[in-house]
């Protein structure tokens, strides 16, 4: 097995987090798209253990069912009891063991309310726990304020001889400013022979994994520190103000890595990016836009401002303007917006148009096909280089039940047209101005679907005396009469 490998990855996800002030369990509160628990188990797997177990306690279901809907390969160990973070490992060690898993490497244990720890850090500590041969190795920071923090105490060789918490420490420990993280890196057999041995004879009454470290010194092992090139990597999240911080740094990260991939982000302060989004050479990424779930943008692209999409694909030198997309797909050099709406299942071929408020839901546009202005295509097909007239709607539900609309390719359809699915419109086929499209029309064809108009003259003066209607129409009937030469020419 590699260094970078470890036998085992065990977060710590059990802990209610009540100063999140929230019926949601903290673990479960999302940033950029994932949850932080989803976050450090993202971060974990990449470094590929051959076990990775997530301790939960606090509404345990919800968490067990995040877990299993985002990752099936998650083990869950559960602690009836929060009786402290010692606790909490040797219940998923335990967890791993009834399953007949002995471990034998090493073990890292992260928390879960840790979104900003990245697996490259992950991966530093278990080399260092490799290469210096220790038994424990913390990852440390070195902090600008270590109020609050537990500090690492280290011998002249370098090694670890405790971690002093700050309401114990003399000022001579307070000046330190390198930290413990609460993510260690353990032998797996030593640890679970140290678990054993943890006393709760504290303040608490809990089982705390720091004492691990001054079992298996006492033992004679090497206890040693790997200090995280970013403290900020550390942060633990227990309230929605750090919540909203951390937000902010992981939206930094994630857009600069977008930036230095070859992306413009006009404005960054203004833009914000979920973890799962990918993005191509060249896209561009005007201000005030949202790319949430697993968006992605083509080569050369343009989205934004004030772009929100979700889940939806951009192809290569598209543009999309003032626009939310939900699970939609913009073909190449297709145009959407400004103020579009594009629903679920709507797809757009190259150099397809969805233009100024059109709304579409489960329908799929065609090469060069333009629904310009004003209208709703639902539950339709429309083929190549078709033109939807101004003010359309696709009318596709009954009441009860949605019908499907096809309008071929080459059609030029006029505006204010209605089409009431189920109904068909062949190729080349055109509709009038005004019409509601009821039965199919054969290719080729012009669709006249409107009553024949009918001028009723003289109706407001009759209906309506006195009114400025009718002044302005007698005014104007004077008017006509003058210019045909008769009475009072």
């Amino acid at each position: 097995m590699s260094a970078n490998r470890p036998a085992a990855v065990v977060v710590l996800a059990a802990g209610e987090g009540t100063r999140m002030k929230s019926a949601t369990p903290k673990v479960l509160h999302e940033i950029c798209g994932r949850s932080l628990v989803g976050h450090v188990v993202s971060a974990a797997r990449e470094l590929k253990p051959e076990h990775l177990v997530v301790v939960v306690g606090h509404a345990r279901e919800q968490v067990t069912g995040h877990l299993a809907a985002r990752d099936a390969g998650v083990r869950t160990a559960v602690q009836e009891e929060q009786n402290g973070t010692g606790h909490a490992v040797r219940m998923g060690l335990e967890a791993l063991a009834a399953e007949g898993v002995r471990l034998s490497g090493t073990v890292l244990v992260a928390c879960g309310d840790t979104p900003l720890l990245t697996s490259g850090t992950l991966a530093a500590l278990a080399r260092t726990h490799a290469g210096d041969g220790n038994a424990v190795t913390v990852l440390t920071a070195r902090v600008p304020d270590a109020t609050g923090y537990g500090r690492i105490m280290r011998a002249a060789d370098g090694s670890v001889t405790g971690i002093v918490e700050h309401k114990d420490a003399t000022d001579e420990q307070l000046a330190v400013r390198e930290i413990n993280s609460g993510v260690f890196a353990f032998d797996g057999a030593l640890l679970a022979d140290a678990l054993g041995r943890v006393r709760t004879d504290n303040s608490q009454g809990e089982e705390y994994l720091t004492d691990v470290l001054g079992i298996l010194r006492a033992d004679g092992h090497r206890v040693g520190a790997c200090v995280a090139a970013d403290h900020r990597e550390i942060a633990g999240i227990n309230n929605r103000v750090q919540l909203a911080q951390a937000r902010r740094m992981l939206n930094d990260r994630l857009l600069e890595r977008a930036m230095l991939a070859g992306v413009t982000v006009v404005d960054p302060a203004t833009t914000w990016v979920d973890a799962d989004v990918t993005f191509e050479p060249d896209a561009l990424v005007h201000p005030g836009t949202q790319l949430l779930g697993a968006t992605h943008l083509g080569a050369g692209c343009e989205v934004g401002p004030q772009a929100r999409l979700t889940d939806t694909r951009v192809g290569a030198e598209a543009t999309v303007s003032n626009t939310v997309a939900v699970r939609a797909e913009v073909g190449e050099g297709a145009s959407v917006g400004p103020y579009a709406y594009l629903r679920p299942g709507t797809v757009l071929g190259p150099r397809a148009k969805a233009g100024t408020y059109v709304e579409m839901k489960n329908a799929t546009v065609g090469e060069g096909s333009k629904v310009p202005h004003l209208s709703y295509v639902g539950d339709a097909t429309i083929g190549d280089h078709t033109n939807i007239g101004a003010a359309s709607v696709f009318v596709n539900y009954d009441g009860e039940a949605k019908h499907h609309t096809t309008i071929g390719s080459h059609c030029k359809t006029g505006s204010d047209n209605m089409f009431v699915a189920p109904v068909t419109v062949g190729d080349g086929a055109y509709t009038a101005a005004g019409s509601v499209i009821t039965k199919d029309v054969p290719p080729g064809s012009l669709a006249v679907a409107r009553g024949q108009q009918r001028n009723i003259e003289g109706w407001v003066a009759r209906k309506r005396p006195g009114s400025a209607a009718a002044q302005a129409a007698q005014a104007a009937g004077e008017e006509r009469e003058s210019e045909r030469g008769g009475p009072g020419a």
